[in-house]
């Protein structure tokens, strides 16, 4: 299995933004399928190294995370909002 992490700041960080943000991240459950599991969190401290949004994603494997990544309800509408509203992004991606 792969464990895909993200991790969002987002240009304007407001409460509303970060909800919206969790909101259209968890609407992949049911509409993506190689999604097997998924997890979304909001930061609480609000530091100066924190990002805003966290996201993981379990996929079976290497190949379910290339459909993943350009399947079409994750491109139309989640990457474009959060492609929308993010100043920078970092992730990983490894075998659990």
């Amino acid at each position: 299995m792969i464990k895909h992490i993200v991790c969002f700041k987002l240009a304007e960080p407001s409460e509303e933004a970060c909800n919206k943000c969790k909101e259209v991240l968890m609407s992949m459950v049911g509409k993506v399928p190689t999604v097997r599991d998924i997890e979304v969190g909001i930061d609480v401290l609000h530091s100066n190294r924190s990002y805003d949004v966290y996201l993981a994603v379990t996929v079976d494997d290497r190949d379910a995370l290339s459909e993943y990544a350009n399947d079409e309800y994750h491109c139309s509408v989640v990457k474009k909002h959060m492609h929308a509203v993010t100043a920078s992004s970092v992730s990983v991606d490894f075998e659990i």
